[in-house]
């Protein structure tokens, strides 16, 4: 690979290995939890009559007459797709490898009174990554088929209260708790030790994990018998990450193999409204809107508290890398008609934007605007409901242009090229009123 392209290359990887591991579909979170609320397109602010409120809106609590007990798995199969000529010498055709990313939910709440409800929710509202055929990228790292591979989950614990105002009328919150680990893996390219002198480090791994909180507030009423509005805020959560670094292969040039770093991660505020319509007996419509204050996230600093790495990243440019992403807005629409007392058939449909620029595109952060078609279906017998959901996203194409990437003030890194997505996500869930 020529000076020109090795340079290219630092830049980029360098900053992916800051940031990459990190999506679900868009930004750092998933598009929601529960087989009803999922197979009805995530449009469940509004309703928020199951066990899976305490993610859509803790006010749905305070209409609960009985205690709730739920448990619901998810399977997220994504799928990815790059193609890029970086040089006369250098082209790609790359596909992820077919994994698994597995979510949960429990939560149970008990009524203490007619008015208050207490209640305890255990979840994953991130848990995803990309693995990448390390073949694939052979012609980028020096025909050496390295790891490229990463993961991000978030396990929050959210304790609840509602309080039912009136008959019509409920607020609640919860308190969350979040315990968040990021891994990955992949070759960082060649590192730049003294001016015009480059080594290749080799492969580089690193394993970060820690804590933050933030709070979830809601209110639903219901102004007549046929609707129901809710309204739904999260706040800002950072991730105070902590781990080691490590990057074997610099033991040749006499560097230490390892760092401790530090990063923080900011997951940011959330506002969400919902409306939910019966305009018939047995059917219902929902609609929500969402605002994700992710501009917020402009940039993504790294501290290296072995003094040497510190020096040699500042010098690659590795410490502080720009994200520059947007707020967004998400649109998302569900129905349920039940064909019995029993038996309830579901589907939906949202919108979510890519937050990320082309600037920041990369094979290890990638962003897309986002259509999710849902389905499902529910059976209840006696306080028993049993729920199966189904979604199919598909993100709109991305190509990402050498020129786009050229103007900006830190070029290249991001990675030229064409990004195709989609993602499979099966989600069933058992809940039992006591």
């Amino acid at each position: 690979m020529s000076n020109h392209w090795r340079k290219k290359t630092i830049s980029l990887v360098l900053g992916l290995f800051l940031l990459s591991g990190m999506i679900r579909a868009n930004g750092l979170n998933l598009n929601g939890l529960g087989s009803k609320a999922n197979s009805m397109g995530g449009a469940f602010i509004g309703l928020a009559d199951d066990f899976s409120l305490v993610y859509w809106n803790p006010a749905g609590a305070g209409f609960l007459t009985r205690p709730l007990f739920g448990a619901l798995a998810t399977d997220i199969m994504p799928t990815n797709r790059y193609q890029a000529m970086l040089g006369s010498d250098t082209s790609i055709e790359a596909k992820t490898k077919f994994s698994h990313y597995l979510g949960f939910l429990l939560a149970y709440y008990q009524p203490v009174s007619d008015q208050l409800v207490f209640g305890l929710g255990f979840y994953t509202p991130a848990e995803i990554g990309t693995t990448w055929k390390g073949e694939d990228f052979k012609s980028l790292t020096g025909d050496v088929a390295y790891d490229w591979k990463s993961k991000i989950g978030l396990m929050t614990l959210s304790p609840l209260v509602a309080w039912k105002i009136s008959d019509r009328l409920s607020l609640g919150a919860t308190f969350n708790l979040n315990y968040g680990e990021m891994k990955w893996s992949q070759w960082p390219g060649q590192l730049e030790i003294s001016p015009g002198t480059y080594a290749d480090p080799g492969q580089y791994e690193e394993g970060l994990h820690g804590f933050g909180w933030g709070l979830t507030v809601g209110l639903l009423a219901k102004p007549a018998d046929w609707l129901d509005i809710g309204l739904t805020v999260k706040t800002p959560t950072t991730i105070k990450f902590r781990s080691k670094i490590n990057m074997y292969s610099l033991s040749v040039i006499g560097y230490p193999t390892r760092s401790e770093v530090r990063r923080e991660v900011k997951w940011p505020w959330f506002i969400g409204g919902g409306i939910s319509v019966r305009p018939v007996e047995r059917l219902t419509l929902n609609a929500d809107a969402g605002w994700s204050d992710w501009s917020e996230l402009k940039s993504l600093t790294t501290t290296y508290l072995d003094p040497t790495w510190a020096d040699l990243m500042e010098a690659n440019g590795a410490a502080i890398r720009p994200l520059d992403w947007k707020d967004t807005w998400q649109l998302r629409f569900g129905a349920e008609y039940r064909l019995s007392q029993h038996f309830a058939l579901r589907a939906g449909y949202y919108h979510d934007p890519a937050p990320g620029p082309d600037q920041t595109m990369n094979v290890l952060l990638p962003t897309f605007d986002v259509n999710g078609i849902t389905a499902g279906f529910g059976y209840d017998w006696n306080g028993l409901s049993v729920n199966w959901g189904f979604e199919y996203l598909k993100g709109k194409n991305r190509q990402v242009t050498s020129e786009e990437i050229g103007t900006m003030a830190v070029p290249f890194q991001a990675m030229p090229g064409t990004y195709k997505m989609y993602q499979v996500i099966p989600t069933i869930s058992v809940s039992y009123r006591f």
